[in-house]
């Protein structure tokens, strides 16, 4: 089934009609999601406007606004793009929304699409029931997450339309959970890409010439990969801060991504390079591990690093009493007798950028008892499951859009 289905819940129509649109990197078709969007917010009767920090890539930001607008705001993020996909591999149409026994194949069902259009859902229904919370509520739709969000929120929590929404507190995208427990991520790994280039003497292939730019680049890999290994071993038998054990999020991985050097089977190249993507866990010291990897570069003369993508703030979001934001979230899934499993978001997600400049943000996707297929063939999500997730946003974002000041104040004074 493709199209509109008059016994279709309204919800999961707009949802799949939302899929269809080809937001694909790397040329998203952010036209198309800001009409879609921009529709949806005029059918809601949210103001609405448009924010280019890169020219031809929106960010679509929509108000709902509260009773005492002079109070902090709650803000519920997604990003409109969404990664390739192998259409060979799938056995749907990876952009047709296509429904199979209740299950919505799509590239983005389980990823922020999902999740921003049951944020959508809940304020629909305020509007419907005539709700209107304390706190004003923002939805920001944000460009190029999946390129690293360089070009969205990376730029976006520093424009002047950004500061003026106040932000509070934010809500962001989890990961999907095959278990009864949703993952909620209160921080998350820091990307290093780094390039690491050696030079050295040249000559004929039969010869044996010292130093040469692959020799020293593979002492310098092997640096690296034992390190590697290292962290490896500690996810397979050690034990976090909490005493349970390390999760992908708590330790660092190192993965050699590309291999560069030589132009002839008989000469000996004068340069050779390769690339390392690392996942900086917020719980090592990026200093120290910094002047580690560089100590690594240095012992070989002729080598040196570069980085191509780094990030190097670390700041999680508080998971105690401190935190006014995480006791409400905590005690509205108590409530709601809804299981969830704190952790270290394992990649990266535009929370980075959100925690960077003060606003504490959690990811929780709801998608539990579902298989993790995100960025993998054959992306989908059971209708269902999306359903039940717009009661769970509904009952969680009144609570947090409903924080009084009164409330804050004794967290602070704590």
């Amino acid at each position: 089934m493709t199209h509109n289905d008059p016994t279709e819940h309204p919800a999961v129509t707009r949802f799949r009609e939302y899929l269809r649109i080809k937001t694909v990197q790397p040329n998203p078709d952010y036209v198309g999601s800001t009409a879609f969007l921009i529709r949806q917010a005029q059918e809601i009767g949210m103001p609405y406007s448009t924010v280019e920090c890169v020219e031809g890539k929106p960010t679509v930001i929509m108000t709902f606004e509260g009773q005492d607008p002079s109070l902090p705001s709650l803000l519920l993020n997604s990003h409109t793009d969404v990664v390739p996909v192998f259409e060979d591999q799938w056995t749907q149409d990876a952009f047709a929304a296509n429904k199979v026994d209740g299950f919505i194949y799509a590239r983005g069902s389980q990823d922020m699409k999902c999740v921003g259009m049951s944020y959508l859902e809940v304020l629909r229904r305020y509007r419907a029931e005539g709700k209107k919370p304390l706190r004003t509520i923002h939805l920001t739709w944000v460009p190029d997450e999946e390129l690293g969000g360089g070009d969205g929120m990376k730029l976006l929590v520093h424009h002047e339309a950004f500061k003026k929404l106040n932000v509070a507190f934010a809500l962001d995208e989890g990961i999907a959970s095959p278990k009864p427990a949703l993952k909620v991520f209160y921080g998350e790994r820091m990307p290093w890409w780094i390039k690491i280039t050696a030079t050295g003497p040249t000559g004929h292939g039969s010869q044996f010439i010292k130093d040469t730019a692959p020799t020293k680049l593979l002492r310098v890999i092997e640096k690296f990969m034992a390190l590697r290994n290292e962290q490896e071993k500690l996810l397979e038998i050690g034990l976090n801060h909490n005493g349970q054990r390390y999760t992908l999020g708590d330790v660092t991985t190192i993965n050699l991504t590309f291999l560069q050097s030589g132009i002839q089977y008989n000469v000996i190249p004068m340069e050779a390079t390769c690339g390392f993507d690392i996942r900086v866990s917020p719980f090592f010291d990026m200093k120290e591990f910094q002047a580690k990897i560089e100590s690594f570069v240095t012992s070989e003369p002729g080598v040196k690093m570069e980085f191509v993508n780094g990030h190097f703030d670390n700041t999680l979001t508080a998971i105690d009493e401190s935190n006014i934001w995480w006791t409400v979230f905590s005690e509205t899934c108590k409530g709601m007798d809804v299981e969830y499993e704190t952790e270290i978001f394992p990649a990266a997600t535009d929370s980075r950028f959100l925690r960077e400049v003060g606003i504490p943000a959690l990811g929780v996707s709801y998608l539990k008892n579902t298989p993790l297929l995100l960025h993998d063939h054959d992306e989908r999500m059971h209708e269902d499951i999306f359903l039940e997730g717009i009661d769970f946003y509904d009952t969680l974002i009144t609570r947090l859009s409903n924080v009084t000041a009164a409330e804050v104040e004794a967290t602070l004074i704590k």
